[in-house]
């Protein structure tokens, strides 16, 4: 009894003596924390550096070529806007992108990552030009309306069915989309070599030319579709922000339970949100069939659809902001055709170009919602105590023998 006694007393005064294990974590010298306002004069600085930056990263790149960075950009800039031909260029190449990047705008304000837009645009063109094909007869203004009708329609439905198979079996919308850009793509091929869809008396591969009198008219240079763009630009900022409709796209994108619970048919909000942003695509389409191209090609999107997500991305999702960043966009793509010709820069070089201006540019949007911050110095190095489990259980077991003797 007493040797249990001594042993217990032991313990316990070793356990008094001994001093606590410390251990240290070292703390990252910086780190991340989120931004909880942003004031303006912030966000045109962080923009203007990244701009900065950019133009830096990519005068590397064109003196790595043997060319003036300096006489490249003034370039770049005088092949958009220095004559009324190339202003009327830019503006063309703009309509697309503005009019998809809505679309693709509406989607991803709920959440729901459409990456169909190329497919929806080729799609719209393919209805459009399907009218001409088998109604060549019609009325100038019945067939200008008939085609952007049927593009809207075959866009809308074409972006619905992953919307619907997204609600009914829960797919993965992103992949689905992107797999319909190919299958549109393959379809304007298959095109390609019916009589009906070919230019009378030839058997050449090739989709039939509209004519001047099958394509819209034009408006201070560039085909109508600039002015419906706009206006289009103006009513979905309207619809998402002021109507009952566009309120239920951003309770359905914050929360589709929230969305369930407050009354919604969240089904219905999505295919018919997802209708509308197809229907937008392929309304493109129609302008660039009928307005800018006069034919239906494989390259009629031309990768507007993947374009379209990095405006709806730099403009925050906001379509009044789309109409500047799809204009900047389209001034990047025009005056990389510029400088091909007057440089004789390689076209990868000058897409090359234009990426890194906007990485720069998306990665701007990293900061304008985080900002990086130094650790102080008192939480860089930091204690803990590790308690012992085998003292704590020695201890514990003490008692019940003192409890005994």
């Amino acid at each position: 009894m007493k040797s249990t006694t001594s042993m217990a007393t032991a313990q316990t005064e070793e356990k008094r003596t001994t001093p606590p294990i410390v251990c240290k974590v070292k703390q990252p010298r910086f780190h991340i924390a989120k931004r909880m306002d942003i004031s303006f004069s912030q966000l045109t600085l962080i923009h203007a550096l990244a701009l900065l930056a950019a133009l830096a990263c990519g005068g590397l790149l064109i003196f790595a070529l043997g060319h003036n960075p300096l006489e490249v950009y003034c370039e770049m800039v005088r092949g958009s806007f220095g004559s009324a031909t190339a202003r009327s260029e830019t503006v063309k190449m703009a309509v697309p992108l503005l009019i998809t990047g809505i679309g693709i705008a509406m989607a991803f304000r709920m959440k729901f990552w459409n990456i169909g837009g190329e497919g929806q645009i080729l799609i719209g063109g393919i209805a459009a030009t399907a009218v001409l094909a088998y109604m060549p007869g019609l009325p100038y203004l019945a067939k200008m309306l008939l085609m952007a009708l049927a593009a809207i329609l075959a866009g809308g439905i074409y972006g619905a069915v992953p919307a619907w198979f997204k609600t009914r079996w829960g797919t993965n919308e992103t992949l689905f989309t992107l797999m319909l850009n190919y299958i549109a793509l393959q379809l304007v091929r298959y095109l390609m070599y019916q009589p009906r869809w070919q230019d009378p008396g030839t058997k050449f591969p090739k989709i039939f030319s509209f004519g001047a009198e099958n394509v819209l008219p034009k408006v201070l240079g560039v085909h109508v579709g600039w002015i419906f763009a706009l206006i289009l630009a103006v009513l979905a900022s309207l619809y998402l922000s002021r109507t009952k409709q566009g309120y239920e796209i951003s309770v359905v994108g914050d929360s589709s339970n929230t969305a369930r619970y407050a009354g919604m048919n969240v089904r219905f909000v999505v295919i018919r949100t997802i209708f509308l942003s197809g229907a937008l695509c392929g309304l493109a389409g129609f302008f660039t069939v009928a307005g800018a191209d006069a034919t239906l090609t494989e390259s009629t999107a031309g990768g507007t659809g993947f374009t379209a997500i990095t405006v709806a991305w730099l403009a925050k999702l906001n379509p009044l902001v789309m109409i500047l960043i799809a204009l900047f966009v389209a001034l990047l793509q025009k005056g990389s055709i510029s400088i091909q010709s007057s440089f004789l820069i390689p076209a990868s070089a000058a897409d090359l170009l234009i990426g890194l201006i906007l990485f720069f540019m998306l990665g701007a949007e990293f900061f304008c919602s985080y900002r990086v911050m130094r650790s102080s110095r008192s939480s860089q190095s930091s204690g803990m105590k590790a308690p012992s489990a085998d003292r704590s259980s020695g201890a514990s077991s003490v008692k019940p023998a003192e409890k005994e003797a």
